[in-house]
């Protein structure tokens, strides 16, 4: 109940995603505008977590996931049906406002129920989650496409994945109900993070609203925040800055697939070892190594253009980044769990999923202006030198607002 929802929405929403530029095309849009209307998702999903954190704190994680589940539904029959562009851009935009509030609704319910000496490992298999859709997803829609000859047919499948989403929630045994939060006398320990010492009485906890939410936590979303969103900066930049890599080679569509697929199946194979080396040696062991193989990667491969063995390059420095992806993996929903205050947590989640989101969606935006002014190359310098900057970032502020051993940390020990 906590992880099959998760493989269900993204597993349909990865079989869609590849299908959207496709669709946009064969409505009349041209290469810009689909590529426009492909960011809606990104958009709509930077757009949801505010909302989605106050509807987690009003309704809760189950119901928020039941009505953006339904939401999705009339969103994937409106991309289904759309009688243009403009219901279809639409259409994906409330797709990734659903998409927020489905991902912060489980990250909140992860966040007041997992003990910490099992959070990394817990939070790595949610994130596994997601990216197990988004890995398989295309694979499956590619097989639909030779099934069935038309790109309708994967929003048919990520229509019935969301129907067995909504009605399993809905229907099955209630996670919020058959796992207790934990304890709140060492939870509040982590409500609020000012740097001073306290004294005196500790004040009633009352419950804040997503703005008052952010200004009292403007510490760590200004310092930490902003090192995480950098994480999610490089990691969207690895997205854009590899296929057109290899277009800028030469190289062909199935060789270029073949490289970025490759580079996917490393970062898919570690993201458990993530929660594993988190949990075990604490939260910068594994959002350091992560960051610096990242940012040299990308520093690396900037030099490498117009070397004789460039496509060898390519294709090594493509591996690096999928190392460093996969030991990344989780490190963006622990390090949210670890600082958010541990009564009322939507709401600073939504403020730190906005943060991060924010740093997805800039990336591709700042690969693009700079290969149009200088040249692809520079983008990819560009990428490295914030990927190391955002490694002492980490080395910084994660020792400060995360400690080593939590008030409410046990030894680590294996669920199992």
């Amino acid at each position: 109940m906590v992880y099959l929802p998760t493989i269900l929405f993204s597993l349909g929403e990865g079989a869609v995603i590849p299908l959207i530029p496709v669709l946009a095309v064969s409505m009349g849009a041209d290469v810009a505008f689909a590529a426009l209307v492909a960011s809606a998702l990104v958009v709509g999903q930077l757009c949801g977590n505010l909302p989605a954190g106050w509807a987690v704190g009003k309704i809760g994680e189950r119901f928020t996931m039941v009505i953006a589940g339904v939401i999705a539904i009339l969103s994937a029959v409106g991309m289904l049906f759309a009688p243009n562009l403009a219901v279809f851009a639409a259409s994906v935009f409330v797709l990734g406002l659903c998409a927020a509030a489905f991902g912060l609704a489980r990250h909140a319910f992860m966040t007041t129920r997992v003990p910490v000496p099992f959070r990394a490992r817990s939070l790595s298999l949610l994130g596994g989650s997601f990216r197990l859709g988004i890995f398989i997803g295309p694979f499956v829609a590619a097989g639909l496409l030779q099934l069935f000859g038309t790109e309708s047919a994967a929003i048919w499948f990520f229509l019935g994945c969301l129907v067995v989403m909504v009605l399993l929630v809905l229907f099955g045994p209630d996670p919020e109900k058959t796992v207790p939060p934990l304890p709140s006398t060492t939870r509040e320990r982590y409500l609020e993070d000012s740097g001073e010492a306290v004294s005196g009485s500790i004040p009633t906890v009352e419950r804040a609203g997503i703005f008052q939410t952010m200004w009292r936590q403007r510490a760590v979303l200004g310092r930490l925040g902003l090192a995480a969103a950098s994480l999610s900066a490089v990691r969207s930049a690895r997205q854009v800055v590899l296929p057109l890599w290899g277009l800028s080679l030469g190289l062909d569509a199935s060789t270029i697939a073949l490289v970025v697929g490759v580079s996917g199946a490393i970062d898919f194979a570690l993201f458990y070892a993530s929660g594993q080396v988190m949990d075990r040696f604490g939260r910068l062991w594994a959002a350091m190594p992560a960051m610096v193989l990242m940012g040299a990667g990308f520093l690396a491969l900037s030099f490498t253009h117009d070397l004789d063995a460039a496509v060898l390059w390519f294709g090594m420095f493509a591996a690096v980044l999928g190392v460093g992806n996969g030991l990344s993996s989780g490190i963006l929903l622990t390090l949210g769990a670890d600082v958010a205050p541990k009564r009322e947590p939507a709401a600073f989640l939504g403020s730190w999923r906005t943060l991060t989101d924010a740093g997805g969606a800039i990336a591709p935006l700042l690969v693009s202006g700079i290969t149009a002014v200088a040249a692809l190359p520079f983008a990819a310098g560009a990428m490295g030198v914030i990927g190391l900057v955002g490694a002492l970032g980490f080395l910084r502020w994660i020792p400060r607002f995360v400690p080593r051993t939590p008030p409410d940390a046990s030894p680590p020990e294996d669920p199992a």
